[in-house]
């Protein structure tokens, strides 16, 4: 008898096609090269058909995928987000944990999206929307996710330079730390010459740095266990304490850490023609991601819980950031066997580094996949590191004052970071939705529901978050304007993208074509 093919297996097999090698890759930019990609046998049967059961779950092979997801969990522990954590502590007290928590599943189901989606095409997200959109919204795409990076990128690098002068005594100031920071990308090349696994090691070593800082932390202050319990399980939400929260949820998803992750899980060599082996990675990154997202989470809650114990209801409550988070844990508590100042400067500092290598990371991952520059390792590491370091020293030299100004300025960057939401979020969510790029693994009607309604929320949080900031810092009639056209443009582009591929985005298309 002869046999039809269904459209979806057609589909499916010119994905196949197009995943497999051919004479031009060479001259594509790719997150890794052949060479540099760990080795793992996915199937105990080099061989085998797709159709054979996956073999049973092995904790070699686990350890094996392990690194990828506690690269990607680091944007979750960077400075901005302890900054959230402790004013959400010192404000809310322990009542917007539940928030946190939620926050961070929204943030998995993210990340694993972006996982998936690299697993599934061999090319992360910078690269697909290369592909996807046409230039002019190409550019734009990519314009958006640096200027989200280098917001990122100079909360980051301030906060290693404020752990460098909390270690120094105040003998270091903060310029200076600007730029000792500034160095850590040769750290990162150096270490990436080792190969991935080497550079993994090093970033495991830092999130268990924060982990054991945050934790004598947690130990020394003992915040209540029962308030504890009751924050993470039961929702509140009161009038005063909504800035905290919009702080909480907008902190936790970073663009550039979208990106990221489609890239990192590059760093495996999996056959993607083969079903099997493409579906036990997604098992297994899934795995990863997931430990490494509940480690981030409870690092987060302990430094939520020491600011709520100490300063909840306090007079310092409403004066405390990063800077002076320290000196206030110092007055108030001490330190019995080390000074929990040092204990606070020796994780911020973990926090900062680890955050400004990945950020170095991703800005290559970026410039390369949308640009599909084929620039040595150690260039686009320089160029990208550029791209933050000059106006993090203008800001270092400007703000180094101890002031309000300084709360201000982070504030401006979480909204500058904020408005790049929808531009990683919804090509992710499109991509990943589409048969032509997943084959057979993309998502089904389920799960682009829940992401979808994760991603308006998202949106809208953060759409309240840049409307608070305007009502309160924008003065003046002509700047005034001139925001309101640039919300309008932002706003159309947001349209554009969500509705691209629908049908009606194609019966105006075609109408406004036959009227031309």
């Amino acid at each position: 008898m002869a046999s039809t093919a269904s459209p979806s297996h057609e589909a499916e097999e010119k994905l196949l096609v197009a995943r497999s090698p051919g004479p031009d890759d060479s001259q594509e930019e790719r997150a890794y090269d052949s060479d540099e990609k760990v080795v793992i046998s996915i199937s105990d049967d080099e061989d085998g058909e797709d159709a054979a059961p996956p073999p049973p779950f092995s904790w070699r092979k686990l350890w094996m995928f392990t690194g990828p997801g506690f690269l990607m969990c680091i944007a979750f522990l960077d400075p901005g987000n302890l900054e959230g954590d402790l004013q959400a502590g010192a404000i809310a007290g322990y009542s917007l944990l539940w928030l946190l928590l939620w926050a961070t599943v929204m943030g998995l189901l993210i990340q694993l999206l972006s996982a998936n989606l690299g697993v599934a095409t061999g090319r992360h997200l910078a690269e697909l929307c290369r592909d996807e959109y046409p230039p002019w919204a190409r550019v734009v795409l990519w314009l958006m996710a640096e200027l989200a990076l280098i917001g990122a990128d100079i909360q980051e690098v301030i906060g290693s330079a404020i752990a460098i002068k909390i270690l120094s005594g105040g003998a270091i100031p903060l310029w200076a730390g600007v730029v000792i920071t500034a160095l850590d990308c040769f750290i990162f090349l150096f270490l990436e010459n080792y190969g991935v696994r080497k550079l993994e090691a090093f970033f495991g070593v830092l999130i268990a740095t924060m982990a054991i800082s945050f934790a004598i932390m947690f130990g020394e202050t003992k915040p209540n266990g029962k308030e504890l319990l009751i924050g993470v399980l039961v929702p509140k939400l009161s009038s005063k304490t909504i800035r905290q929260a919009v702080g909480v949820v907008g902190c936790i998803i970073m663009p550039h850490n979208v990106f990221l992750h489609s890239a990192l899980v590059q760093s495996r060599r999996i056959d993607t023609r083969k079903k099997t082996r493409v579906r036990e990675a997604m098992k297994y990154y899934s795995i990863e991601s997931t430990l490494a997202l509940i480690i981030s989470f409870i690092i987060n809650v302990c430094v939520t819980t020491v600011f709520a114990k100490g300063f909840y209801g306090s007079e310092e409550a409403d004066t405390i950031g990063l800077e002076n988070a320290g000196q206030f844990l110092q007055e108030k508590y001490g330190g019995r066997l080390f000074p929990i100042l040092y204990i606070w400067g020796i994780g911020l500092l973990a926090s900062g580094q680890s955050s400004t290598i990945t950020g170095t990371y991703a800005g290559q991952f970026i410039m390369g996949g949308f640009l599909n520059l084929r620039l040595k390792k150690w260039v686009r590491a320089l160029i990208t590191r550029s791209f933050a370091i000059v106006p993090t020293m203008i800001v270092a030299l400007f703000f180094d004052t101890g002031g309000p100004t300084m709360d201000v300025l982070n504030e401006s960057l979480n909204v500058l970071q904020s408005v790049q939401i929808p531009f990683a979020l919804i090509p992710l969510i499109t991509l990943v939705s589409k048969e032509q790029v997943m084959g057979h693994f993309k998502i089904g009607s389920i799960t682009k529901v829940v992401s979808w309604i994760v991603v308006v929320f998202l949106i809208i949080i953060n759409g309240y978050l840049l409307l608070a900031f305007f009502t309160t810092e924008v003065r003046g009639a002509l700047l005034s304007s001139s925001l309101c056209v640039a919300l309008a443009v932002y706003v159309l582009f947001v349209i554009y993208l969500i509705l691209r591929d629908t049908t009606l985005y194609k019966r105006v298309v075609s109408a406004v074509s036959k009227s031309s």
